[in-house]
């Protein structure tokens, strides 16, 4: 026999993490044994009698437990699969095939049907068309329904029957079938699951090892060949992104760029995974003296991503990425040069603004509009001196400025910039802008190897512009950027061919959406009905590609006459999702403000639940049990299994702050960010959503209520 190779499924990870503390040691210890020695006498193979796979055997954990395993000797392929009970591992097994497809060369592991199956079944006196009446045995067959499962496709009636039906079927079959059944094209489907991977050469069904390379296997299966990357991998065993990639993701993920590339996709579709896993890969590429810049817009953000970076990476490749939001680069970089001048946020840079104005102004603009001018025209053109501005294209802008009101903003305008100087401070714009002055003048060499960008909806013209000037001129790989302008909640709108970062034909769109059920995604979809997306560069983003494979209930939406009776009904779901096994770590209240959250908090401290606040600089530690809170801005990028959207009140959402503009178009711009923000915060849920106000509803969700089905889905501008 060749040398071993031991790869374990997902539904092994997944058996692991529901069996007892205690025996789940055991199986760690005997992973060791295994996987130095998967042939040794003490292993204790035995065939499990009445199996559909001659291939299966049992291997003993203990007196109990078992774990099932495929073993082929010829190719020294071992494959673990399962592990429980021995009586229940034994049913499980009993059922199952595992073997390599023929058609598309994937290990795929699935229930046979016993006895026959009838295709039309006849209800009340008529026949229920199959599911995939119009689709071929030859097509299924290439979409991976394995040959021993065609009658019983045929069978299927409904998308419903085909969920009941989701875990008797290999996950590459069952989401082929998911596609098609919601209406995509056969060749639309094998494209977008196989595309290039799709196998050239000749499939060899009984050569497991050649179907462990497969992407469509990697999916399902990882070979392990570190202790320590093991024991890892079982710490978490249900952080399924830590190890297995959709082959769409992993082609992304993999791929040589001749210069900067583009992913986009819905909420829940995995972006900014293989943004890690692309800083992963990129890190294992380089020496150790380059670096990998992974940066996004806010702290918290970053933080976020550290955190989970040290989970996929080695040591080694975790010390080649640097990993910190792009606000806090500038202020450091800034520090090691000398610069001399402080970046100013918030109250403070307010403070000028508003000195500046009350000193020059002469139109009766407020401080907003100024500040929107000053980024949007003056920083996005930049457009730096008078004459420069006079020319400046003023395009999406409300108030219209003849030369004579451009001369008096700019009045504002030097004013604003006198005081800055005199202060010794700058905005983070301005400070952009010179970083780059500074980086052109004293380095020849780029800065970084590669930059991966996450959240690229988020940044500004200026924060592009500098990001192209760090990597240096265009080269292979030089920057990675992942985004969805649906999730744009903080007004800033970049265009990347306008900022020297050409990505056409550089281009990913990732559709499978994850984490949301796809009634949860519709639904949040329905908010942003009628609103033009674009796509980070000069088309646009309709966002109606993406789809979910997993179901369940729609959001509830609860609205009640006081928070006394809002809180009572939240208490209620969360002391019966306690009940019925739910950690509490798994379950998130989110709210508009910190105030309402504080609130909340007191509540929930009164009635004896525990709560942990996700604050702008705090990681969520998972470790830690208790109900999170978060704002709508600091739960981006996290997601749980339930979430309750609370005081989604008419006078809350939109927030009256936020959309107190003059410029009619900046508060056409705001009231989309306050939507994207509801929308954002709704798809952090992968299996219940809840809306719920104290007093009138928001008009955002009373407006998706009134809609169809079909008009939350196709409701975007394009």
């Amino acid at each position: 026999m060749s040398i071993a190779q031991i790869a374990i499924s997902v539904q092994f990870f997944e058996s692991f993490a529901n069996l007892p503390r205690q025996r789940q040691g055991r199986v760690i210890d005997f992973m060791s044994k295994f996987r130095a020695n998967p042939c040794a006498p003490g292993i204790n193979y035995e065939k499990v009698r009445n199996a559909y796979d001659p291939n299966m055997h049992s291997v003993r954990i203990d007196d109990t437990y078992r774990a099932i395993v495929v073993r082929q000797d010829e190719t020294g392929v071992f494959l673990l699969l399962w592990v429980d009970h021995h009586d229940r591992a034994y049913e499980w097994a009993c059922r199952k095939r595992c073997k390599v497809n023929p058609n598309t060369g994937i290990v795929q592991v699935f229930d046979v049907q016993e006895g026959t199956v009838e295709v039309d079944r006849r209800v009340n006196g008529g026949v229920r068309r199959s599911l995939f009446a119009g689709v071929s045995d030859e097509q299924l067959l290439r979409l991976g329904v394995p040959e021993e499962k065609l009658e019983e496709t045929r069978a299927i009636s409904t998308p419903d029957e085909l969920e009941e039906l989701k875990s008797t079927y290999p996950e590459d079959a069952y989401e082929a079938l998911e596609w098609v059944a919601h209406g995509f094209a056969v060749d639309e489907v094998l494209d977008l699951l196989y595309g290039e991977s799709t196998p050239e050469e000749e499939i060899k069904p009984n050569d497991f090892a050649k179907a462990l390379t497969n992407p469509g296997t990697l999916k399902s299966f990882v070979v392990v060949d570190d202790d320590d990357e093991l024991r890892a991998m079982l710490a978490a065993p249900l952080e399924r992104w830590r190890v297995f990639l959709h082959p769409t993701q992993r082609r992304i993920v993999t791929r040589l760029y001749n210069g900067p590339a583009r992913v986009t996709g819905g909420a829940g579709t995995g972006k900014t995974v293989v943004a890690m896993h692309r800083a992963k890969w990129l890190a294992s590429r380089i020496s150790p003296q380059e670096k990998i810049l992974f940066t996004t817009f806010t702290y918290n953000l970053a933080a976020d991503i550290q955190e989970n970076l040290r989970k996929i990476c080695t040591p080694d490749e975790l010390k080649r990425i640097e990993v910190t939001n792009l606000d806090r680069w500038v202020v450091q970089f800034l520090q090691e040069t000398d610069y001399g001048y402080r970046v100013v946020y918030g109250e403070e840079l307010d403070e000028i603004w508003e000195e500046a104005i009350a000193l020059k102004d002469s139109l009766g603009f407020d401080k907003r509009f100024y500040q929107d001018e000053w980024s949007k025209i003056v920083h996005a053109n930049e457009a730096f001196s008078l004459p420069e501005y006079l020319e400046a294209s003023r395009r999406g802008r409300g108030l219209q400025l003849d030369k004579r009101k451009r001369e008096a903003v700019w009045q504002v305008f030097e004013e604003y910039r006198r005081l800055c100087d005199e202060r010794r401070v700058r905005d983070a714009e301005t400070a952009m802008y010179e970083c780059r002055q500074l980086i052109t003048e004293r380095y020849e060499e780029p800065l970084y190897a590669a930059i991966v960008v996450d959240e690229g909806q988020d940044l500004s013209m200026s924060a592009f512009r500098l990001l192209r000037t760090m990597a240096g001129p265009e080269h292979p790989n030089d920057l990675f950027i992942v985004g969805d302008a649906h999730q744009r909640i903080y007004r800033n709108h970049a265009v990347l061919s306008h900022c020297g970062i050409n990505i056409r034909g550089r281009s990913s769109y990732l559709r499978i959406n994850y984490r949301t059920t796809e009634e949860i995604r519709r639904w949040a979809f329905g908010l942003l009905r009628g609103i033009s997306f674009d796509d980070l560069d000069t088309g646009y983003d309709d966002g109606r590609r993406c789809h979910s494979l997993t179901h369940g209930p729609k959001p509830s939406v609860r609205q009640f006459d006081s928070l006394d009776e809002e809180f009572a009904f939240v208490l209620e779901q969360v002391e019966t999702l306690k009940a019925r096994g739910t950690p509490l770590r798994n379950i998130c209240i989110v709210a508009r403000t910190n105030r309402l959250l504080d609130e909340y908090v007191r509540r929930f401290l009164n009635a004896g639940i525990r709560t942990f606040e996700i604050k702008r600089s705090t990681t969520d530690d998972r470790s830690l049990d208790g109900v999170r809170l978060a704002t709508m801005h600091r739960v981006k990028g996290l997601e749980f299994d339930h979430v309750f959207v609370v005081a989604v009140n008419k006078d809350i959402v939109p927030h009256p702050n936020a959309v107190a503009y003059q410029d009619e178009v900046a508060v056409t711009e705001a009231m989309t960010a306050e939507r994207c923000l509801l929308y954002v915060a709704l798809t952090r849920a992968k299996q219940t959503a809840y809306v719920t106000s104290h007093g009138p509803m928001s008009e955002f969700v009373s407006e998706v209520e009134q809609l169809g089905e079909s008009e939350r889905e196709g409701g975007l501008v394009v």
